[in-house]
């Protein structure tokens, strides 16, 4: 299959994870890349990390798990992020400001990258900082309209570092819009969006943006996946759950792979729950899946 029929990127922070148990690579866009490789998809994760031992830590953790990468060595610390879980294995995260993945630079090579990129996800972290923010705009403006391509914004609230007009640019930027119910109440808030319901809010969304999908998690009780008229819900495996890091990332990844397969949109939904199921029982963000959630 041609190359640039099948190149899918996760672009935005690349971070350590610091568990309990000890650290992980993480960051949603190295996830989704890793989930969406693992459907047999030429993926890279674009970032940035530091000249460091953890930079160093970060290429060899990618080249191990087989994952292409462009990251450029910055003069910024490698990003860390300490992850405390509670009791039922949710996490909280502190994330260390000023460090390499706020300064991705945008090269002749990402610029290549984009020009043949059939989808990309990013998020409103990676936003915090003007470097960085303005290479992502600058990708998804480099990247073809139309073809089936997918631009995925993988909302991914995190503490204070988003805002309405970071938020509302990449709302209009994208096709397909990742969202959880949390997520939901806070953007409800910032917009106005009083008197709506959870579906009333996104399919409010869906017009107001233009969006071909809304794609809504809401942990234990399910997920949506709002299209102009209609709509598809699965419900949430019960697991044992070991913890929730990266699991939203591996539904993003594992959808976008099987949409980029040809699924429809209610086959693409069920093999997300699935694969987001299977991480939330593994310790980490990116265990390999077993065959029979890939299919």
């Amino acid at each position: 299959m041609d190359r640039s029929d099948n190149f899918i990127v996760g672009l935005g922070e690349a971070l350590w994870d610091v568990l309990p148990d000890g650290k992980k690579l993480g960051g949603a866009p190295a996830n989704f890349a890793y989930h969406t490789s693992q459907f047999g998809f030429n993926s890279m994760a674009v970032s940035a990390v530091g000249d460091d031992r953890l930079g160093d830590e970060t290429l060899a953790a990618l080249d191990s798990r087989g994952l292409v990468y462009s990251m450029a060595r910055v003069p910024y610390p490698t990003g860390t992020v300490t992850v405390t879980l509670d009791a039922n294995g949710i996490p909280a995260y502190d994330i260390r400001e000023n460090v390499a993945w706020d300064n991705i630079p945008f090269t002749p090579e990402l610029a290549d990258v984009a020009a043949n990129c059939r989808a990309v996800c990013w998020g409103s972290l990676a936003q915090r900082n003007v470097v960085s923010r303005e290479t992502i705009n600058r990708f998804l403006d480099a990247m073809p309209d139309g073809g089936g391509r997918l631009k995925i914004f993988d909302v991914n609230l995190r503490q204070h570092f988003y805002s309405a007009e970071v938020l509302s640019d990449s709302f209009r930027r994208c096709n397909v819009l990742k969202i959880n119910d949390e997520e939901l109440v806070a953007i409800g808030r910032l917009f106005g969006y009083p008197g709506l319901d959870m579906q009333g809010k996104c399919r409010l969304m869906l017009g107001k943006y233009n969006l071909d999908m809304l794609v809504l998690t809401c942990g234990v009780n399910g997920s949506y996946v709002f299209t102009p008229g209609h709509v598809s819900f699965q419900a949430t495996p019960r697991v044992e759950v070991v913890d929730t890091v990266g699991a939203g990332d591996s539904f993003t990844g594992a959808f976008c792979a099987a949409m980029l397969r040809g699924m429809a949109v209610e086959e693409a939904h069920k093999v997300a729950v699935d694969v987001s199921a299977y991480v939330c029982t593994q310790s980490g963000a990116m265990p390999k899946l077993p065959e029979k959630v890939i299919g």
